[in-house]
Formats: C-alpha cells, structure tokens, sequence
C-alpha cells in the first residue's frame, strides 16, 4: 500500500514539475528576443485592443512561435515513445527510421513541383514521404531480426540516401532553395497559421495514442502473451505506425526534420517512471515539448540577435545521447 502511494505521489509531483516548467519555459520563449518583454507587457498583450508594437510581436510570433515548439516536442516524442514500444527497439525514432527525411523529401519535391500548393496541402506529402522512410527502414533492419546495429545502419543509410536526393532538388530547383533554413528544423517565423495546421493532428494523434497506451503496454510485454491477453497485435501496430506518420509528419511539414527529440524524451520518462506505457506516452508528450521549447529558447543565444534553427540545439544534445545508446546496446527495458 506504501509503495502504491508513494508511486502515486511521484507521478502527480512529476506531473505538476513538469506542467511549471513548460508554462515558464512558454513565458520565457515570448519574453526573450530582440525586443525583450516583461510578465506584464505579455499579460496585456491577451486584452489589448489596439496592440503596441511589441505586443503586436507578442501575439502574432513569438505565442504561436512556442506554442508550436510545444505541440512539435510532443508530438516528436510520442512518436519515437511508439516506435520503441511496436519495434521493441531503444534507437527507434522518427529520425533514425526515415521518417523524418522521407518527409523532408516529400515536402521539397511537391514544394519544386507544385510552388503554388498551400501550406496544408504539404501535410499529405509528409504523410506520404514518412510512411515511405519508414517502412523502407523496417524493411531493411527487420531481415532475419531486427537488432540495435542493423537498424542504426539501416536508417543511416536511407536517412542520407533521402536527405542527399532532398539536398540534390534544391539544388536543381529555383523553387525549392528557399526550404533551406527549414530543412534544418526551425519554428522561427511560424504564425498562427501555422498552428492551425498542426493543431488538428497534434490533438487527434496525441488523444488516439493516449486511448492505445494500455494496448501498447501489453504489446511490448511480448507478441505471444498480447495475444493470450486478447490484443490484436497487428492491428496494434497499424494504429500506432498511422499514429507515428501522422505526429511525425505534420511536425516536419510545419517545423522541418527536427532530430532527436522522439530518441531522448521516452528514454528519460521511462528512467523517471519505469516502463507503463499509460505513463510514458502522456509523459512523454509533456517532457517533449519542455524540450523543445527550451531547445528554441537556447538556440536564440547561439548567434545572437540573429535567430538560429532549433534543429542544432537538438543534434548537439541529442547526437552523444544515440552514440551512447548505440554502445550501450540494449533493449527497451520493460
């Protein structure tokens, strides 16, 4: 009974840390820039009518700048949290399994050919571009069991055979070359529109992955005992790869291939919490975009006044984190 309290306790406390430190690092992301602002210039921003100028800056970029960073963060590590579970893999995430770069590709190549089509449009090439990565990646690393070495080799190679066919119609194409900044992963510049875009997908993906944490629990228990227990294990896996393609690739549509961030963050929930998946994917999406949003504010700093992508402040954490992983060479532990 202790133990169960204090279990309690622990996920409540961890959930309310974790909730401040969003919160404050949101208030953070739209107080710092070049035009710095108070607490209370932000507050008035919300009720003002007739908007200064810098809370004209206020509400229509740097808000829905981090509002962004907060539903890209969550909707990255939720994807990379199912990825490890129907992979039963550590180094699964969307970066490491194509998904990412399938996207990026998709995106580039609809954007040179199709220089009209709206911003929404773009989502469905994601989609597309996504599944395809990944299913190449699985396909690859899968042959004769899938293990940590196969599939990090696996998905290197396709993730730079993608992003080289990528970087190769920018070059090519007049159209495509203004993707460059993008392409690095950025939430600079995006607007409420933008939230618009993701919005819808980040809720529904996020709420469907919450519905299927308990199906997922029992998955990586082991593909016999799911079934014992009544799960329909393919079926499980189809919904949570849709699940990954459309969180995955709606943020890279809107944000470009961040990396890293669905590696990192359900490593760091299932050290706090242990390996619940009914724990890991609420978690996970909120450490996520803690993540992410701290991620922007740091990469602010690294050129200042100029803006640098929040992709580079990622790479730095994230590239050490998979070497070790890659070493250390275990399993997702249960």
């Amino acid at each position: 009974m202790e133990s169960i309290i204090k279990g309690k306790v622990k996920i409540y406390s961890t959930a309310i840390t974790a909730i401040v430190l969003l919160i404050l690092g949101i208030i953070i992301s739209v107080s710092v820039g070049v035009a710095d602002v108070n607490l209370l210039m932000i507050l008035k921003s919300f009720f003002e009518t007739n908007p200064s100028k810098d809370q004209l800056i206020i509400q229509t970029l740097r808000l829905p700048r981090a509002i962004i960073g907060a539903l890209v963060g969550a909707n990255l590590a939720v994807a990379g949290a199912l990825m490890q579970a129907i992979t039963r893999n550590s180094l699964a995430s969307p970066q490491v399994f194509g998904v990412n770069a399938g996207a990026s590709l998709f995106i580039v190549t609809t954007f040179a050919l199709f220089p009209s089509l709206s911003s929404p449009s773009l989502v469905f090439s994601a989609f597309i571009g996504a599944a395809i990565g990944g299913i190449t990646v699985y396909s690859f690393a899968s042959g004769g069991g899938m293990t940590h070495v196969k599939l990090a080799l696996a998905g290197m190679a396709v993730h730079f055979l993608l992003s080289s066919l990528t970087q190769g119609i920018i070059i090519f194409s007049e159209q495509a070359k203004d993707v460059l900044y993008w392409l690095v992963g950025s939430i600079n510049g995006k607007s409420w529109a933008h939230v618009m875009i993701i919005l819808p997908w980040s809720i529904s993906g996020l709420f469907i992955a919450l519905l299927l944490s308990r199906s997922i629990s029992i998955l990586v228990l082991g593909e016999s005992t799911a079934q014992g227990l009544g799960q329909q294990v393919n079926r499980i896996r189809t919904l949570a790869g849709i699940l990954v393609i459309i969180l995955a690739g709606s943020s890279v549509a809107v944000a470009g291939p961040i990396g890293f961030v669905g590696l990192i963050v359900p490593h760091i929930v299932r050290r706090v919490l242990g390996g619940d998946y009914q724990r890991i994917i609420p978690f996970s999406a909120l450490f996520g975009a803690i993540l992410l949003v701290y991620a922007d504010i740091l990469a602010r700093f690294i050129a200042y006044p100029f803006e640098s992508p929040v992709g580079i402040v990622t790479a730095i954490i994230g590239a050490p984190f998979f070497l070790y992983l890659a070493r250390k060479g275990r399993h997702i532990k249960q």
